[in-house]
């Protein structure tokens, strides 16, 4: 593919994501999609990745969203569907295909990615998971599936299933241990590893001084 038509099955994706989640209200909106292509990009420039493949992957990856669908294998026939009209080499297809259904956290239970750029999506999802912009969309997710803010008697889950991770009771800040805290130490580039120690910082800092709060002090 030239640049141009590279160029042209991007603009296609981009205004198909904008219209699949701009009405989004759980954190997967189109601006969480803006914010990890803008990643996918400056990673992929840093670490030799295929910048093509790796934008695209990044803007259709909640597109197929099981949470956000009926189910994993619906979200990602949308995707599959929408990339078999564009004229795009079968390897960068099938390659996009791969990231995409592998890339979420899915209770921690995924393998590693195969390839250097589904690395560089998946770090770059992820680190839109960790420090201030992740602590508003933790709570944003958390309203929208009408959990609480926190509930003393409902501990963090250590281990769970792909489905008790989905579907299971819990609270906005249990999400803090139960992922996003743990996100640091599955960041797969040196680049990435970067952000993500700063990011993690500030969070961590973040439910520290909640607690606290939490406890009547605050100080």
């Amino acid at each position: 593919m030239t640049t141009a038509e590279q160029d042209r099955v991007l603009e296609a994706a981009e205004a198909y994501a904008r219209a699949e989640l701009g009405g989004d209200v759980t954190g997967h909106d189109w601006w969480h999609i803006h914010r990890v292509v803008r990643m996918a990009r400056h990673l992929a420039g840093r670490e030799g990745a295929d910048v093509f493949v790796c934008a695209l992957a990044a803007l259709l990856h909640d597109v197929a969203d099981e949470k956000l669908n009926d189910s994993k294998e619906s979200g990602m026939r949308k995707v599959e569907d929408w990339l078999a009209g564009r004229p795009i080499r079968d390897e960068d297809r099938l390659h996009v295909i791969e990231i995409i259904a592998n890339m979420s956290y899915n209770g921690g239970a995924n393998p590693p990615m195969r390839t250097l750029e589904g690395q560089v999506v998946q770090d770059a999802d992820r680190l839109d998971a960790i420090g201030a912009i992740a602590i508003a969309r933790a709570f944003v997710y958390a309203g929208w599936k009408g959990s609480p803010i926190y509930d003393p008697a409902l501990p963090p889950r250590e281990s769970m299933t792909p489905e008790e991770y989905r579907s299971g009771k819990s609270t906005a800040i249990n999400h803090f241990h139960e992922k996003l805290l743990k996100l640091k130490d599955r960041i797969n580039t040196p680049s990435a590893k970067a952000i993500a120690e700063e990011r993690h910082a500030y969070m961590a800092a973040y439910v520290e001084r909640f607690m606290s709060e939490w406890d009547g002090i605050g100080e």
